[in-house]
Parts: structure tokens; C-alpha cells; sequence
């Protein structure tokens, strides 16, 4: 049995064709066609990465998004009709790991399924420097374990948030430039997002690690 992608997708049509798309390329699909039943199916199949389209009846998929991230680091690639480059930001902003926009070709969006778990995958190996552990400051960062917390509790990370904030934290006091976070740790375009959700979570803490050094990048200083 392959990998388990959860499609949760009120467009029947769609969801058979990424399904047998999926199941050529060896992967074990799983279909929901609302928000609540790909819930029920997150929880019970505990599915490797979820293709969750946005506009779902009875639980719409951010708010789908939104829990699952409370429990669980798995892939998910946002589906929607929608364009524009706010709908994006809030996808991101939410917890997704990509956003395709319909229509789109399935092949590319298999593409994305591959790329993203190789990613997930990478990032959960446990060898080598992935056991360093990082204390400054307040915070605690274990890459073993992938966790964080600041003075005993809990911080809530996804995994690019957190190897964005080891990142950082392993090189304090230096400044990177978008591009240069886009090519070390992110693997993607969306680095603004990323560290604008990571900031908001220390900000709950009252720490302001992540400084914008203007013209030139960002940099972390817990001092």
C-alpha cells in the first residue's frame, strides 16, 4: 500500500480523476466530498498529505485547515477556484503548504504531491544535524523531535515554520535576505508568510526575536 493522499473534493468528477491519477503513481488515494467527512477521514485514516479543495460544503476547508494543523504537520495543498493573491496569503497564513489554482493540469499537481512529501519527508529525517537542540534566549528548539517552546511551554510550529526559526536561530545576529531564506530553508516564494505567522506566535509570548533589517533581510536576536 502506497503513501495515503486524502482528496477532500466536492467535485466528484475531480476527485476520481486525482484519484486515479494518484493510484498510477503508486499512492493509496482517500476521497471526502465535504469539510466534515474529511475531518472524520484526517482523523481516521491519518493520511500522509491532504489535497483540500476551499470551497467545501458544511465545513469549509480553511476552517478543515485550521484543525488539522492543531494536531498534525502532514503536507496540505490548498485547491480553490479563487485566483487572487489574497486568498493565497490566507491559505499560507492558515497552515497550507501550497496553493493551485483550478483549472490546473493533474499532472503537475501529482508533481506538487511528490515535491511537497519528499520535502515533509527530509525535514522529519532524524540523522545528523537534525538532533541538534538550540536554547537562546527563552526558547528551546529541538530538531530531533521537531519541537519548540519558550520557558517550558509549548510553541506551535509547522514544520517550514520551525526550520525557519532553527534556521535563524542557529545563525544569530546575521542578516539573510529573502532570497537567501528562499534558498536555504523555504523551497518556496512565500518566505514573508512564513516568518509573518512565525512572528505572531512569539509575539504571544511577548518575544521579538525576528528583526527586519530594512533594504536587506531578517535577522534573530534573542538578546
Amino acid at each position: 500500500m502506497g503513501q495515503k493522499i486524502l482528496i477532500v473534493e466536492d467535485e466528484r468528477e475531480l476527485a476520481d480523476i486525482l484519484g486515479a491519477y494518484l493510484e498510477v503513481e503508486g499512492f493509496t488515494p482517500i476521497v471526502a466530498k465535504d469539510g466534515k467527512e474529511g475531518l472524520s477521514a484526517f482523523y481516521e485514516n491519518k493520511p500522509d498529505l491532504m489535497l483540500l479543495d476551499i470551497m467545501l460544503p458544511k465545513v469549509d476547508g480553511i476552517k478543515v485547515c485550521k484543525e488539522v494543523r492543531e494536531s498534525s504537520d502532514i503536507p496540505v495543498i490548498m485547491i480553490s477556484a479563487k485566483s487572487g493573491e489574497m486568498d493565497k496569503v490566507i491559505a499560507l497564513g492558515i497552515g497550507a503548504d501550497d496553493y493551485v489554482t483550478k483549472p490546473f493540469s493533474p499532472l503537475e499537481l501529482i508533481a506538487r504531491v511528490k515535491a511537497q512529501l519528499r520535502r515533509y519527508e527530509k525535514s522529519m529525517d532524524n540523522s545528523g544535524m537534525n538532533r541538534e537542540e538550540i536554547s537562546t534566549g527563552k526558547l528551546s528548539l529541538n530538531k530531533a523531535a521537531y519541537t519548540a517552546d519558550v520557558d517550558g511551554q509549548s510553541l506551535t510550529l509547522t514544520t517550514k515554520e520551525f526550520e525557519i526559526l532553527f534556521f535563524f536561530a542557529r545563525n544569530p545576529n546575521q542578516v539573510f535576505s529573502k532570497e537567501q531564506i528562499y534558498e536555504g530553508v523555504c523551497d518556496d516564494n512565500s518566505v514573508t508568510v512564513y516568518i509573518n505567522r512565525i512572528r505572531e506566535k512569539l509575539n504571544k509570548f511577548n518575544l521579538d526575536y525576528i528583526k527586519t533589517v530594512w533594504g536587506a533581510g531578517y535577522k534573530f536576536s534573542a538578546g
